[in-house]
Protein backbone atom coordinates (compact mmCIF):
# COMPACT_ATOMS: atom_id res chain seq x y z
CA UNK A 1 0.00 0.00 0.00
CA UNK A 2 1.30 3.19 -0.61
CA UNK A 3 2.49 5.73 1.91
CA UNK A 4 0.73 8.44 0.91
CA UNK A 5 -2.63 8.07 -0.51
CA UNK A 6 -3.33 10.31 -3.82
CA UNK A 7 -6.77 11.16 -2.95
CA UNK A 8 -7.39 13.53 -6.47
CA UNK A 9 -6.22 10.66 -8.36
CA UNK A 10 -8.25 8.08 -6.88
CA UNK A 11 -11.47 10.46 -7.32
CA UNK A 12 -11.21 10.77 -10.44
CA UNK A 13 -10.55 6.83 -11.05
CA UNK A 14 -13.73 6.38 -8.97
CA UNK A 15 -15.61 8.70 -10.88
CA UNK A 16 -14.75 6.93 -14.58
CA UNK A 17 -15.89 3.91 -13.14
CA UNK A 18 -18.82 5.32 -11.57
CA UNK A 19 -19.82 6.59 -15.22
CA UNK A 20 -19.66 2.25 -15.83
CA UNK A 21 -22.45 1.51 -13.09
CA UNK A 22 -25.87 1.42 -14.00
CA UNK A 23 -26.93 3.33 -11.11
CA UNK A 24 -25.19 6.26 -9.31
CA UNK A 25 -23.88 7.01 -5.37
CA UNK A 26 -23.11 10.25 -3.59
CA UNK A 27 -19.55 9.28 -2.79
CA UNK A 28 -19.22 12.03 -0.09
CA UNK A 29 -22.08 11.44 1.74
CA UNK A 30 -20.90 9.74 5.57
CA UNK A 31 -22.38 5.89 5.01
CA UNK A 32 -24.44 5.65 8.60
CA UNK A 33 -26.55 8.50 6.99
CA UNK A 34 -27.29 6.45 3.92
CA UNK A 35 -30.62 4.55 3.78
CA UNK A 36 -30.27 1.06 3.48
CA UNK A 37 -30.54 1.02 0.00
CA UNK A 38 -27.65 3.24 -0.97
CA UNK A 39 -25.72 1.38 1.45
CA UNK A 40 -26.11 -2.17 -0.71
CA UNK A 41 -25.67 0.06 -3.36
CA UNK A 42 -22.03 1.74 -2.42
CA UNK A 43 -21.45 -2.16 -1.11
CA UNK A 44 -21.68 -3.60 -4.80
CA UNK A 45 -20.01 -0.53 -6.50
CA UNK A 46 -17.00 -1.13 -3.97
CA UNK A 47 -16.07 -4.68 -4.45
CA UNK A 48 -16.32 -4.16 -8.49
CA UNK A 49 -14.05 -1.53 -8.01
CA UNK A 50 -11.81 -3.35 -5.71
CA UNK A 51 -11.32 -5.55 -8.42
CA UNK A 52 -12.74 -9.08 -6.34
CA UNK A 53 -12.04 -12.18 -8.04
CA UNK A 54 -14.60 -14.13 -6.08
CA UNK A 55 -17.62 -11.96 -5.26
CA UNK A 56 -20.50 -13.43 -3.28
CA UNK A 57 -23.74 -10.77 -3.21
CA UNK A 58 -26.94 -11.54 -0.71
CA UNK A 59 -30.05 -10.36 -2.33
CA UNK A 60 -28.03 -7.67 -4.35
CA UNK A 61 -31.10 -6.50 -6.15
CA UNK A 62 -33.98 -6.17 -3.62
CA UNK A 63 -33.51 -2.10 -3.88
CA UNK A 64 -32.80 -1.74 -7.38
CA UNK A 65 -34.97 -0.64 -10.03
CA UNK A 66 -35.85 -3.62 -12.26
CA UNK A 67 -33.89 -2.03 -15.47
CA UNK A 68 -31.13 -1.24 -12.43
CA UNK A 69 -31.04 -4.83 -11.29
CA UNK A 70 -31.08 -6.20 -15.29
CA UNK A 71 -28.10 -3.80 -15.88
CA UNK A 72 -26.48 -4.85 -12.59
CA UNK A 73 -26.15 -8.60 -13.13
CA UNK A 74 -26.07 -8.00 -16.72
CA UNK A 75 -22.58 -6.06 -15.57
CA UNK A 76 -21.35 -8.94 -13.20
CA UNK A 77 -22.65 -11.91 -15.57
CA UNK A 78 -20.36 -10.66 -18.32
CA UNK A 79 -17.35 -9.83 -15.68
CA UNK A 80 -18.08 -13.80 -14.67
CA UNK A 81 -18.07 -14.96 -18.54
CA UNK A 82 -14.95 -13.11 -19.20
CA UNK A 83 -13.01 -15.00 -16.55
CA UNK A 84 -12.50 -11.57 -14.64
CA UNK A 85 -14.29 -13.02 -11.22
CA UNK A 86 -16.58 -15.54 -9.70
CA UNK A 87 -20.17 -15.00 -8.61
CA UNK A 88 -22.39 -16.53 -5.98
CA UNK A 89 -25.45 -14.91 -5.68
CA UNK A 90 -28.13 -15.92 -2.77
CA UNK A 91 -31.41 -14.73 -4.23
CA UNK A 92 -34.96 -15.75 -3.52
CA UNK A 93 -35.89 -14.14 -7.15
CA UNK A 94 -36.30 -17.09 -9.40
CA UNK A 95 -36.46 -14.31 -12.70
CA UNK A 96 -33.16 -13.43 -11.35
CA UNK A 97 -31.70 -16.96 -11.04
CA UNK A 98 -33.12 -18.43 -14.70
CA UNK A 99 -32.16 -15.18 -16.11
CA UNK A 100 -28.26 -14.64 -14.90
CA UNK A 101 -27.02 -17.81 -13.35
CA UNK A 102 -25.57 -20.86 -14.78
CA UNK A 103 -25.95 -23.24 -12.12
CA UNK A 104 -28.45 -23.05 -8.93
CA UNK A 105 -28.73 -24.87 -5.33
CA UNK A 106 -31.76 -24.78 -3.15
CA UNK A 107 -31.12 -24.47 0.87
CA UNK A 108 -34.34 -25.65 2.72
CA UNK A 109 -34.08 -24.80 7.00
CA UNK A 110 -29.91 -25.23 6.43
CA UNK A 111 -29.88 -28.36 4.44
CA UNK A 112 -29.16 -29.17 0.48
CA UNK A 113 -33.23 -29.42 -1.16
CA UNK A 114 -31.48 -29.72 -4.63
CA UNK A 115 -28.96 -28.36 -7.42
CA UNK A 116 -28.11 -28.54 -10.93
CA UNK A 117 -28.09 -26.69 -14.16
CA UNK A 118 -30.31 -23.76 -14.48
CA UNK A 119 -31.47 -25.14 -17.67
CA UNK A 120 -33.04 -28.31 -15.94
CA UNK A 121 -34.61 -26.14 -13.88
CA UNK A 122 -38.02 -24.09 -13.89
CA UNK A 123 -39.69 -21.50 -10.96
CA UNK A 124 -42.16 -23.79 -10.18
CA UNK A 125 -39.86 -26.58 -9.00
CA UNK A 126 -37.62 -24.28 -7.57
CA UNK A 127 -40.42 -23.21 -5.60
CA UNK A 128 -40.98 -26.21 -4.52
CA UNK A 129 -37.36 -27.31 -3.78
CA UNK A 130 -37.82 -24.01 -1.22
CA UNK A 131 -40.85 -24.84 0.35
CA UNK A 132 -41.42 -28.63 0.49
CA UNK A 133 -44.13 -29.97 1.57
CA UNK A 134 -44.47 -27.57 4.76
CA UNK A 135 -47.77 -26.41 4.69
CA UNK A 136 -46.78 -23.06 6.26
CA UNK A 137 -45.27 -22.09 3.49
CA UNK A 138 -48.26 -21.43 1.57
CA UNK A 139 -49.58 -17.90 0.83
CA UNK A 140 -52.04 -16.14 2.68
CA UNK A 141 -54.04 -14.85 -0.14
CA UNK A 142 -55.81 -11.43 0.03
CA UNK A 143 -59.49 -11.84 0.69
CA UNK A 144 -62.27 -9.70 -0.84
CA UNK A 145 -61.96 -6.46 -2.39
CA UNK A 146 -61.03 -3.64 -0.49
CA UNK A 147 -63.42 -1.44 1.63
CA UNK A 148 -64.49 2.03 0.21
CA UNK A 149 -63.90 4.20 3.58
CA UNK A 150 -60.25 5.81 3.60
CA UNK A 151 -59.23 4.83 6.84
CA UNK A 152 -55.74 6.82 6.21
CA UNK A 153 -55.84 9.88 4.13
CA UNK A 154 -52.57 11.43 3.75
CA UNK A 155 -52.79 15.50 1.49
CA UNK A 156 -50.20 17.95 0.39
CA UNK A 157 -47.52 16.46 3.25
CA UNK A 158 -44.62 17.95 3.42
CA UNK A 159 -41.23 17.34 5.23
CA UNK A 160 -37.55 18.21 5.32
CA UNK A 161 -34.85 15.73 5.44
CA UNK A 162 -31.90 15.81 8.35
CA UNK A 163 -30.08 18.32 6.43
CA UNK A 164 -33.03 20.47 6.61
CA UNK A 165 -34.03 19.66 2.84
CA UNK A 166 -37.35 19.32 1.53
CA UNK A 167 -38.03 15.43 1.68
CA UNK A 168 -41.73 15.52 0.71
CA UNK A 169 -43.24 17.49 -1.96
CA UNK A 170 -47.01 17.22 -1.28
CA UNK A 171 -47.57 13.79 -0.98
CA UNK A 172 -51.45 12.92 -1.10
CA UNK A 173 -51.96 9.03 -0.69
CA UNK A 174 -55.43 7.08 0.49
CA UNK A 175 -55.46 3.86 2.38
CA UNK A 176 -59.01 2.18 2.51
CA UNK A 177 -59.89 -0.35 5.21
CA UNK A 178 -59.18 -3.97 3.76
CA UNK A 179 -56.68 -2.68 1.73
CA UNK A 180 -52.67 -2.55 1.34
CA UNK A 181 -51.29 0.24 -0.44
CA UNK A 182 -47.40 -0.15 -1.59
CA UNK A 183 -45.17 2.37 -2.02
CA UNK A 184 -42.26 1.77 -5.01
CA UNK A 185 -39.01 4.06 -4.95
CA UNK A 186 -35.58 3.86 -5.17
CA UNK A 187 -33.76 4.53 -1.87
CA UNK A 188 -34.07 8.19 -0.94
CA UNK A 189 -36.38 9.10 -2.58
CA UNK A 190 -38.74 10.67 0.45
CA UNK A 191 -40.02 7.20 1.76
CA UNK A 192 -38.01 7.12 5.14
CA UNK A 193 -39.52 10.78 5.46
CA UNK A 194 -42.86 9.70 5.10
CA UNK A 195 -42.76 6.60 7.28
CA UNK A 196 -40.85 8.89 9.92
CA UNK A 197 -43.82 11.56 9.61
CA UNK A 198 -46.72 8.67 10.42
CA UNK A 199 -44.69 7.32 13.38
CA UNK A 200 -44.15 10.61 14.73
CA UNK A 201 -40.23 10.30 14.29
CA UNK A 202 -40.31 13.61 12.38
CA UNK A 203 -42.36 16.52 12.09
CA UNK A 204 -44.60 18.09 9.06
CA UNK A 205 -43.80 21.08 7.79
CA UNK A 206 -47.35 21.24 5.91
CA UNK A 207 -50.24 19.02 4.41
CA UNK A 208 -52.25 16.74 7.22
CA UNK A 209 -52.93 13.49 7.93
CA UNK A 210 -56.34 11.74 9.09
CA UNK A 211 -56.90 8.39 10.40
CA UNK A 212 -60.09 7.77 10.46
CA UNK A 213 -61.58 10.92 9.69
CA UNK A 214 -59.97 12.70 12.73
CA UNK A 215 -56.58 15.24 12.59
CA UNK A 216 -53.69 12.90 13.14
CA UNK A 217 -50.13 14.21 14.16
CA UNK A 218 -49.03 10.80 15.08
CA UNK A 219 -48.29 11.44 19.17
CA UNK A 220 -48.26 8.64 21.38
CA UNK A 221 -52.27 8.79 22.55
CA UNK A 222 -53.29 9.41 19.26
CA UNK A 223 -51.08 6.28 17.69
CA UNK A 224 -53.40 4.37 20.46
CA UNK A 225 -56.58 5.73 20.24
CA UNK A 226 -56.50 5.13 16.30
CA UNK A 227 -55.28 2.00 16.11
CA UNK A 228 -51.70 3.45 13.85
CA UNK A 229 -49.06 0.36 14.34
CA UNK A 230 -45.72 0.04 12.48
CA UNK A 231 -43.03 -2.05 11.41
CA UNK A 232 -40.09 0.16 10.51
CA UNK A 233 -37.01 -0.28 8.35
CA UNK A 234 -34.12 -2.40 10.28
CA UNK A 235 -36.27 -3.46 13.96
CA UNK A 236 -33.46 -3.85 15.68
CA UNK A 237 -32.18 -0.18 15.22
CA UNK A 238 -35.44 1.55 14.96
CA UNK A 239 -38.24 -0.42 16.94
CA UNK A 240 -36.34 -1.82 19.68
CA UNK A 241 -33.59 -1.26 22.57
CA UNK A 242 -31.28 -4.18 21.92
CA UNK A 243 -30.02 -4.33 25.61
CA UNK A 244 -33.61 -5.09 26.78
CA UNK A 245 -34.99 -8.50 26.84
CA UNK A 246 -37.46 -10.04 24.30
CA UNK A 247 -39.80 -9.56 27.11
CA UNK A 248 -39.62 -6.09 27.78
CA UNK A 249 -39.56 -5.07 23.87
CA UNK A 250 -42.95 -7.06 23.52
CA UNK A 251 -44.37 -4.81 26.20
CA UNK A 252 -43.62 -1.63 24.68
CA UNK A 253 -47.20 -0.84 23.78
CA UNK A 254 -48.67 -2.52 26.62
CA UNK A 255 -46.53 -1.88 29.56
CA UNK A 256 -48.63 1.05 31.00
CA UNK A 257 -51.96 -0.89 31.04
CA UNK A 258 -52.97 -4.41 32.60
CA UNK A 259 -52.23 -7.09 33.09
CA UNK A 260 -48.68 -5.52 33.15
CA UNK A 261 -49.33 -2.54 35.29
CA UNK A 262 -52.11 -2.58 38.05
CA UNK A 263 -53.10 -0.06 40.48
CA UNK A 264 -52.07 0.24 44.17
CA UNK A 265 -53.91 1.24 46.95
CA UNK A 266 -52.01 4.62 47.68
CA UNK A 267 -54.29 7.22 47.62
CA UNK A 268 -57.53 5.20 47.14
CA UNK A 269 -56.41 4.26 43.78
CA UNK A 270 -56.38 7.92 42.48
CA UNK A 271 -52.63 7.36 41.48
CA UNK A 272 -54.35 4.69 38.80
CA UNK A 273 -52.10 1.82 37.37
CA UNK A 274 -48.68 2.48 38.34
CA UNK A 275 -47.13 -1.15 39.65
CA UNK A 276 -45.38 -2.97 37.22
CA UNK A 277 -45.85 -6.49 37.06
CA UNK A 278 -42.75 -8.58 35.92
CA UNK A 279 -44.17 -11.53 36.13
CA UNK A 280 -47.32 -11.04 33.92
CA UNK A 281 -45.04 -8.93 31.21
CA UNK A 282 -43.39 -12.73 30.75
CA UNK A 283 -45.88 -14.59 30.54
CA UNK A 284 -47.59 -12.50 27.89
CA UNK A 285 -44.82 -12.38 26.60
CA UNK A 286 -44.13 -16.65 26.51
CA UNK A 287 -48.07 -16.63 24.73
CA UNK A 288 -46.39 -14.09 21.50
CA UNK A 289 -43.49 -16.05 21.55
CA UNK A 290 -45.25 -19.06 20.54
CA UNK A 291 -47.86 -17.95 19.18
CA UNK A 292 -45.32 -15.86 16.51
CA UNK A 293 -43.11 -18.57 16.51
CA UNK A 294 -40.25 -16.21 17.88
CA UNK A 295 -37.13 -18.56 17.72
CA UNK A 296 -35.56 -17.39 21.21
CA UNK A 297 -33.64 -18.97 24.65
CA UNK A 298 -36.68 -17.73 26.45
CA UNK A 299 -38.31 -14.25 27.08
CA UNK A 300 -35.37 -12.83 29.49
CA UNK A 301 -32.77 -12.91 26.74
CA UNK A 302 -31.76 -9.62 25.46
CA UNK A 303 -33.41 -9.21 22.03
CA UNK A 304 -29.99 -8.14 19.80
CA UNK A 305 -29.14 -11.76 20.69
CA UNK A 306 -31.79 -12.48 17.97
CA UNK A 307 -31.47 -13.18 14.43
CA UNK A 308 -32.88 -10.72 12.19
CA UNK A 309 -35.99 -12.90 10.85
CA UNK A 310 -36.95 -13.11 14.72
CA UNK A 311 -36.12 -9.78 16.16
CA UNK A 312 -38.91 -8.69 13.29
CA UNK A 313 -41.87 -11.56 14.39
CA UNK A 314 -40.95 -10.05 17.63
CA UNK A 315 -42.01 -6.65 16.42
CA UNK A 316 -44.72 -8.27 14.15
CA UNK A 317 -45.97 -10.18 17.59
CA UNK A 318 -45.95 -6.72 19.61
CA UNK A 319 -47.76 -4.60 16.87
CA UNK A 320 -50.12 -6.85 15.27
CA UNK A 321 -51.34 -8.90 18.19
CA UNK A 322 -53.87 -6.07 19.20
CA UNK A 323 -56.12 -4.41 17.32
CA UNK A 324 -54.44 -2.57 14.47
CA UNK A 325 -56.47 0.02 12.45
CA UNK A 326 -53.73 1.79 10.17
CA UNK A 327 -50.11 -0.71 9.62
CA UNK A 328 -47.20 1.44 8.31
CA UNK A 329 -44.83 -1.21 7.68
CA UNK A 330 -41.22 -0.07 5.98
CA UNK A 331 -39.27 -2.69 3.91
CA UNK A 332 -40.55 -5.43 6.92
CA UNK A 333 -38.41 -8.48 5.01
CA UNK A 334 -35.34 -6.68 4.24
CA UNK A 335 -32.40 -9.27 4.77
CA UNK A 336 -34.51 -12.29 6.00
CA UNK A 337 -34.34 -15.70 4.76
CA UNK A 338 -36.79 -17.08 2.74
CA UNK A 339 -39.26 -18.98 5.62
CA UNK A 340 -38.91 -15.62 7.84
CA UNK A 341 -40.38 -13.55 4.39
CA UNK A 342 -43.19 -16.04 3.84
CA UNK A 343 -44.39 -15.94 7.64
CA UNK A 344 -43.97 -11.99 7.61
CA UNK A 345 -45.71 -11.70 4.10
CA UNK A 346 -48.54 -13.66 5.74
CA UNK A 347 -49.51 -12.07 8.72
CA UNK A 348 -49.29 -8.62 6.84
CA UNK A 349 -52.05 -10.21 4.17
CA UNK A 350 -54.06 -11.38 7.12
CA UNK A 351 -54.16 -8.43 9.28
CA UNK A 352 -55.46 -6.71 5.72
CA UNK A 353 -57.70 -9.51 5.73
CA UNK A 354 -59.22 -8.36 9.13
CA UNK A 355 -60.18 -5.06 7.44
CA UNK A 356 -56.38 -3.30 8.56
CA UNK A 357 -55.75 -0.15 6.02
CA UNK A 358 -51.87 -1.37 5.21
CA UNK A 359 -49.15 1.25 4.06
CA UNK A 360 -46.53 -0.99 2.55
CA UNK A 361 -43.15 1.05 1.81
CA UNK A 362 -40.56 -1.36 0.32
CA UNK A 363 -37.56 -0.86 -2.27
CA UNK A 364 -38.44 -4.86 -3.55
CA UNK A 365 -40.90 -4.03 -6.18
CA UNK A 366 -41.24 -8.31 -6.30
CA UNK A 367 -42.73 -7.81 -2.86
CA UNK A 368 -45.02 -5.04 -3.96
CA UNK A 369 -46.62 -6.85 -7.08
CA UNK A 370 -46.98 -9.51 -4.58
CA UNK A 371 -48.66 -8.36 -1.41
CA UNK A 372 -50.45 -5.11 -2.71
CA UNK A 373 -53.54 -4.19 -4.15
CA UNK A 374 -52.55 -0.64 -5.14
CA UNK A 375 -49.63 0.36 -6.21
CA UNK A 376 -47.42 3.93 -5.96
CA UNK A 377 -44.55 5.14 -6.93
CA UNK A 378 -42.35 7.82 -5.15
CA UNK A 379 -39.83 9.68 -6.89
CA UNK A 380 -38.37 12.80 -5.51
CA UNK A 381 -40.73 12.91 -2.66
CA UNK A 382 -43.86 13.02 -4.32
CA UNK A 383 -46.13 10.06 -6.20
CA UNK A 384 -45.48 10.07 -9.69
CA UNK A 385 -46.79 7.26 -10.64
CA UNK A 386 -50.74 4.61 -9.47
CA UNK A 387 -51.39 1.56 -11.01
CA UNK A 388 -52.78 -2.46 -10.07
CA UNK A 389 -50.55 -5.01 -9.89
CA UNK A 390 -52.74 -6.87 -12.37
CA UNK A 391 -52.09 -3.47 -14.77
CA UNK A 392 -48.87 -2.77 -14.24
CA UNK A 393 -46.42 -2.25 -16.74
CA UNK A 394 -42.87 -2.43 -15.26
CA UNK A 395 -40.80 -0.48 -18.03
CA UNK A 396 -43.23 2.16 -16.92
CA UNK A 397 -42.70 1.65 -12.82
CA UNK A 398 -39.12 1.68 -13.92
CA UNK A 399 -38.61 4.83 -15.30
CA UNK A 400 -40.69 6.54 -12.72
CA UNK A 401 -38.83 5.10 -10.25
CA UNK A 402 -35.32 6.77 -11.88
CA UNK A 403 -36.91 10.02 -12.19
CA UNK A 404 -37.95 9.99 -16.11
Amino acid sequence: APAVIDWRAERRRLAAFLDTMPFTIDVDAPVATLAAGDKQKAEIVKQLYLDARVLILDEPTSVLTPDEADETLGLIRGMALAGRLSVLIITHKFREVMAFADDVTVLRRGRLAGSGAVADHTPDSLARLMIGDSSTAVPVERRGPPGTAARLRIAGLRADDDSGLPALHGVDLTVRMGEIVGVAGVSGNGQVELVQVLAGQRAATAGSVQVGGEPYRATREEMRRHKVHCLPEEPLRNACVPGMSVAENMAFRSFDEPPITRGGNWLGGWLGNWWLDPAAMRRAALDLIARYRVKTTGPDAPIATLSGGNVQRAVLARELSREVDVLIAANPVFGLDFAAVADIHAQIVEARNRGTAVLLVSEDLDELLELSDRLVVMSHGAIVHETTPAAADLTVIGRCMAGH
